[in-house]
């Protein structure tokens, strides 16, 4: 399914003028942020592929993107903000949490309050959670200014190392989405390790004689 949507999107891209690929590269960069499951770090590094044949060029499409994943980011962020009392409260009526369960941003917020912003710094490397991430800190009330410098850092590092890969692979550039899943695997099991240790560090101190 995702690589036929890859696919799909490959040959759309192709058949498009270089101003109108700058813009399916924005709109790809910011639905990620919002839609986690759109596969847009495999199309950015399509787009370092496109760089080097020069189709478009590699630092308008890393700056095009950036910014359109800080706009995503802050875009969730501001729900966050806005709609945060109802989250905590376990409105079910509140449609986002039919996406984002509420224990992934508790979880994510007690993350927050033992690294604070370096959540932030590290969420475009963290796969799986991003939007979880740019959702609690708006629940959160993180400094604004802060926030859109740590994630700005976050998205310029991960898309220029997306887009620099596409660049180096050129025409392997698709290899790039089986490490990339790869990836996200180890992420997801070395958070889930994490959180088993914790739980057994709690429950042991919490049962040992003080």
């Amino acid at each position: 399914m995702v690589d036929q949507f890859i696919q799909e999107a490959v040959q759309f891209i192709n058949t498009l003028p270089p101003l109108s690929i700058y813009l399916v590269f924005f709109m790809v960069a910011y639905v990620e942020n919002i839609v986690p499951p759109i596969p847009g770090d495999v199309l950015v590094a399509f787009g370092g592929y496109l760089a080097a044949e020069s189709v478009i060029g590699l630092v308008p499409i890393l700056l095009l993107t950036t910014i359109a994943s800080v706009i995503g980011f802050m875009s969730m962020y501001w729900i966050g903000s806005r709609w945060g009392r109802l989250i905590q409260q376990k409105k079910k009526q509140f449609w986002l949490l039919r996406f984002i369960p509420l224990k992934y941003i508790n979880k994510v917020r007690s993350w927050m309050q033992r690294w604070g912003m370096g959540v932030i710094l590290a969420n475009r490397f963290l796969a799986g959670t991003r939007s979880v991430i740019s959702l609690t800190a708006g629940l959160s009330h993180t400094h604004i200014s802060g926030t859109i410098i740590y994630s700005t850092i976050s998205s310029l590092l991960w898309n220029g190392i997306l887009l620099g890969f596409g660049w180096i692979v050129h025409e392997n550039w698709q290899l790039i989405g089986k490490y990339l899943s790869i990836y996200g695997r180890i992420i997801l099991a070395g958070i889930a390790i994490f959180i088993i240790i914790k739980l057994i560090v709690y429950y042991y101190n919490k049962r040992s004689p003080n």
